[in-house]
């Protein structure tokens, strides 16, 4: 590592014009921050070759003079760590943080001062602004952020992006195009440079601030774009503050970006104290009928949420090792079209037939706990008025985990103000990002962990509130159910490299009935081989994962069912071994010790779109000198998505880190396995 001054910061200039440089702990990667443009600006080289050419750095305010032209660097200020902490569930239990920093402070002589704090990684990038508190700035509303992201040879860049501020919110398939084609998109966004060095862009620690869109207003130049309140102001703060971290992650291969803890490190530590009522693991529910029209959300003789249903779902989960029962349609609200139903919801009043209290007793007697399920229908005033009371009912019922929602289109969030105003913000707005933030904190008093569906986007705060345990915000398996189109193959080895590397998804994935409404490829259905379905429990993370299909589906394929039962949802260590945006992934997962029995297991999970593909894997990240039985799960023979999803060939072999593993996946296939330590 280099360890002298020079290397780590550098600084030069005159009395008109000063630039400060900023290197990675392994001097791959250089920040060169500067005034001598218009507007502050910085740029970024990868490896001796420019990644960000200088982009503008600075805002815009309703009533204050903008912070841009005529702001010089006044100080500096430089730091260097590398240090590990713990996470109390994740990916990998042990997380390094190795970076050098530099405080750069711009002023300007008519008034006015703010700092840029960057970070270098050895994968990447972190700044953001802090803003003291300063004369004239008591009160401020920010109209704009100018932060530019001004990729290099943006021409020949490709890009993998999804729309942002659409109705859909985050769940739309994902786009493969030349980056200049990119529109306004969401974050993390991605892209290969014709370098074939790999970059994401997203952010860190969102609190307290509107979301970043990036905005491509030239070609290549893409600027933070703050989703608005819905009076047109992006950001409301008063006195000092900082923002989020504006993350650039980058790397020679497409794996570096998913290797990489550069939006965990970024957050702050812990605030919650002693979270070890905090439980990673795998639940089922009554969910998939309701969407494939076998059962509803709403009272009736097809109602799902009954206590008799319920109880078959516990006995199924007691037997098969699984965690927790969700169950969503139980409090009075769903009846008619729920979906504008945010008005009435109850948050403790459930339906005759849905006796909680014997539910509670029931779950105890067989170590099963009902999961909680809060959908709001955007109404978030009504959710807010009851959320007090709804946890403390589910905390009373043995309830330590709560899936909630937030189904309305993007823009249509409902907020009764002061006044007593209906107001309509975006999910992604500093009033919902806030929201979001209250329900997770007021649920940690009472011990109970957060599922957000339709949520704000994954910034890693799991990591400061780890009840935060799993979020959607991305294209998920229902659309598989109902979605025209549904999923197409290549949506999970997207997913891989652009949602995912936000943190833990509630995609719901295991579904082993594929022709629920026909097979072929134009019915909405899974469009994976049931190997794949396997193969997304290792690929996909989420300390939480569902066995999202009916029971029957599953005892009537038992071989295939117990790698669903066997698999942890909590690790050791993850590796991204392999992979292409949108083509394929290859992960290996070390599962977490917990007791003397648990710890010594590897599982691997692999995927691939439509091309059906042979890959070959070195199983070097094994221990050394131990063999490990290989329980392989992967598509058979004739196996294909469209019409032979369910072709599955399952072997066992010892294995050792000294071998190699040829997979065989087929369109739309993968390979799941279990190397169980002998």
């Amino acid at each position: 590592m280099r360890t002298s001054a020079l290397l780590l910061f550098a600084f030069s200039g005159s009395c008109f014009a000063q630039t400060a440089t900023l290197q990675s702990p392994n001097g791959n990667i250089k920040i060169t921050i500067s005034d001598e443009l218009t507007t502050p600006s910085y740029s970024i080289d990868f490896k001796n070759k420019p990644v960000i050419n200088h982009s503008a750095l600075g805002f815009k305010f309703k009533q204050q003079a903008p912070f841009s032209e005529g702001f010089k660097i006044t100080h500096t200020q430089k730091n260097t760590q590398n240090t590990q902490w713990q996470q109390p569930w994740g990916e990998r239990q042990i997380v390094t943080d190795n970076h050098n920093e530099v405080a750069i402070t711009f002023k300007k002589p008519q008034g006015g001062v703010f700092t840029v704090k960057f970070r270098a990684f050895n994968n990447g990038v972190g700044f953001r602004y802090e803003v003291p508190k300063q004369p004239g700035f008591e009160n401020i509303e920010i109209t704009k952020e100018l932060t530019e992201f001004a990729i290099t040879d943006s021409q020949s860049a490709t890009a993998w992006w999804i729309p942002a501020r659409g109705w859909n919110r985050y769940e739309y398939v994902y786009n493969t195009t030349p980056l200049n084609d990119a529109p306004l998109v969401h974050t993390p966004f991605t892209f290969k440079n014709k370098e074939g060095v790999h970059v994401s862009i997203h952010e860190a620690a969102l609190v307290d601030y509107a979301g970043m869109t990036l905005n491509q207003r030239r070609p290549g130049v893409f600027q933070a774009d703050l989703t608005p309140w819905s009076d047109g102001i992006a950001v409301k703060k008063q006195g000092a503050f900082n923002t989020p971290w504006r993350t650039i992650q980058i790397g020679s291969k497409a794996v570096d970006l998913i290797n990489s803890d550069i939006i965990l490190n970024l957050n702050e530590p812990n605030k919650l104290g002693d979270v070890s009522w905090v439980k990673p693991g795998k639940y089922v529910g009554i969910w998939w009928g309701m969407h494939i029209n076998t059962q509803t959300w709403g009272s009736g003789e097809k109602h799902g949420a009954t206590t008799q249903t319920t109880k078959y779902y516990m006995d199924f989960a007691a037997e098969y090792g699984f965690d927790g029962v969700l169950v969503e349609g139980w409090n009075i609200g769903w009846d008619g079209d729920w979906f504008f139903n945010g008005d009435v919801f109850s948050f403790t009043q459930p339906y005759d037939d849905f006796d909680i209290e014997e539910l509670t007793r029931y779950g105890k007697q067989k170590g099963v706990q009902l999961i909680g399920h809060h959908e709001t229908s955007g109404n978030v005033t009504n959710y807010r008025n009851q959320m007090e009371d709804a946890f403390a009912l589910y905390e009373k019922s043995n309830v330590s985990q709560v899936k909630t929602g937030y189904v309305a289109d993007g823009g249509n969030i409902k907020r009764i103000d002061e006044n007593d105003i209906a107001r309509h913000e975006w999910h992604d707005g500093q009033f919902m990002v806030n929201e979001y933030l209250y329900n997770v904190k007021l649920a940690a008093k009472h011990k109970i962990s957060i599922n957000t569906h339709e949520p704000i986007k994954d910034t890693g705060l799991r990591r400061t509130y780890p009840n935060w345990i799993a979020r959607e915000g991305a294209r998920g398996q229902e659309f598989n159910a109902w979605g025209t189109p549904p999923n197409p193959p290549e949506h999970i080895p997207m997913l891989a490299f652009t949602r995912m590397l936000a943190g833990p998804m509630d995609f719901t994935p295991g579904i082993f009935d594929m022709g629920f409404n026909g097979l072929g490829d134009d019915t909405n259905r899974p469009q994976t081989t049931l190997a794949k379905q396997l193969a997304l429990y290792v690929v996909l993370y989420s300390p939480i994962q569902m066995a999202a299909d009916l029971p029957k589906n599953y005892l009537a394929k038992p071989d295939a069912f117990q790698f669903i039962q066997d698999v942890p949802t909590d690790w050791q260590q993850s590796i991204a071994l392999d992979g292409e945006v949108g083509d394929f992934i290859v992960f290996a997962r070390k599962e977490r010790k917990r007791d003397k029995y648990s710890g010594n297991d590897w599982y691997l999970g692999a995927v691939t779109d439509e091309k059906a593909r042979t890959i070959e894997v070195k199983l070097d990240f094994l221990e050394k000198g131990k063999k490990f039985e290989a329980h392989i799960y992967q598509d058979g023979k004739n196996a294909e998505w469209k019409n032979n999803p369910y072709d599955l060939d399952i072997e066992k072999r010892v294995v050792s880190a000294n071998d190699k593993l040829t997979l065989k996946l087929a369109t739309s296939g993968g390979t799941a396995i279990r190397f169980k330590a002998l």
